[in-house]
């Protein structure tokens, strides 16, 4: 015990003094850097965030050789990689003295740098990844075709890939991510900030179309979607992308709303999701939690739906309208009396059903308790046949959940 407090205590004190070597090199320093030869494939291979991890406890192990040796070598691998080049030079800085407070070496004027990349470091040395029990409670169920998911803990500047199999979800890799420089809870055009809700991937753009800020690339997202709109929030181009050539990574607070990592994790998630179908899902209130907790949340979705459809087949105009908010609004703005005459098929017949199939089931990553439900409705009226994709975004208003907005996609 005594040790483990005492490594804890040497990691606390290293993140917290963290110098300013790299930041004290010329401009012309580090495009001398960015301009070394080809990586080893050793090199190429390293994980620089796990490297990090491992020159940390080689320091908390008091093995400052092998920290020098893995410090050099990431680099190498990394030449614009600003907070390796930080933590090397406090290595160095250790081989000649002993350093109780690091950072005595910082220039003067460069204290904003220095602090960005003091969180840096500490949100990288504070990932950890959710235990193989734990599932995400956000992600309920997807549609077999949803080969792939994407969650973004805002809290913790941290992505999660999964993947969908026939077995269950499985936690692929996660990323370090820098977001909104005012944070998140997005509202407005220019706010600096995040959004926080259910969205979609709906475009892939290559880097070289781009202006160079942006990387290998950008993935947009579907922002506004109908419960931003409900809640007045607006503005646009909110965008998963990469970092300028000469920056392999930002600070976690340093974008003007959109979630960034390093051009490495964005060829990885650029190859992986599919445009239309990966949902990604930001919250600053990302749950890990049993799959029992999971499947029960899944059963109330599932129950909330199939309540829906229920009223819908029997024409129970009465019943089905008590399920929709009083501030309900479609995607074309329509009110509740106005959406359900719109959706009401063949108002003579005596008999219709109504089927739900290919079924995909999200909880919102915030405070505020949403459930988004996507499905195909399909309506059976004698010889004729309707079948629709429907998105509903219900919305827990007191003890009861009510549908605030629906949209056929």
């Amino acid at each position: 015990m005594a040790d483990q407090a005492g490594n804890i205590q040497l990691k606390a004190r290293f993140i917290a003094g963290l110098s300013l070597l790299l930041l004290s090199l010329s401009a012309g320093a580090f495009g001398h850097a960015a301009k070394k030869p080809g990586l080893t494939p050793a090199a190429r291979n390293l994980n620089p965030e796990q490297r990090l991890n491992e020159i940390y406890q080689d320091l908390a192990h008091h093995d400052l050789d092998a920290a020098q040796r893995k410090a050099d070598a990431l680099v190498e691998a990394y030449p614009s990689f600003r907070l390796g080049h930080l933590v090397r030079g406090d290595i160095l800085l250790m081989h000649t003295r002993p350093v109780a407070a690091l950072g005595a070496a910082a220039p003067a004027g460069a204290d904003s740098r220095l602090a960005d990349l003091r969180r840096e470091a500490a949100v990288r040395l504070q990932a950890s990844r959710p235990a193989p029990t734990l599932l995400p409670r956000a992600l309920l169920q997807m549609r077999k075709d949803q080969r792939h998911a994407l969650i973004v803990d805002a809290r913790h500047s941290r992505l999660y890939l999964y993947e969908n199999r026939n077995d269950g979800l499985r936690l692929v890799q996660d990323f370090y991510v820098s977001q909104g420089k005012l944070g998140i809870n997005k509202l407005k055009e220019g706010d600096m900030r995040t959004p926080v809700g259910v969205y979609y991937l709906i475009g892939r753009l290559p880097g070289v179309k781009l202006p160079d800020m942006y990387g290998k690339g950008a993935l947009p997202l579907d922002y506004p979607n109908d419960w931003d709109k409900i809640n007045g929030r607006s503005g646009s181009g909110i965008w998963v992308h990469g970092t300028p050539p000469e920056t392999f990574s930002r600070p976690p607070l340093s974008t003007d709303g959109c979630v960034v990592v390093s051009n490495d994790d964005l060829n990885v998630i650029t190859r992986t999701v599919e445009i239309g179908k990966t949902p990604i899902l930001i919250g600053d209130q990302v749950e890990f939690v049993s799959k029992e907790q999971v499947e029960k949340d899944l059963q109330q979705a599932a129950a909330l739906v199939e309540t829906w459809r229920r009223d819908v087949e029997n024409r129970d105009d009465v019943s089905l309208k008590a399920l929709y908010s009083p501030k309900f609004r479609s995607a074309g703005d329509d009110r509740i009396d106005a959406w359900l005459d719109k959706n009401r098929y063949l108002p003579g017949a005596k008999k219709i059903s109504v089927t739900i199939s290919e079924t995909s089931y999200f909880r919102q990553p915030s405070q505020e308790e949403v459930i988004v439900s996507n499905f195909t409705q399909q309506i059976v009226i004698g010889k004729f046949r309707h079948a629709v994709r429907k998105r509903q975004y219900w919305a827990k208003e007191g003890k009861d959940w009510r549908i605030v907005a629906e949209t056929n996609v």
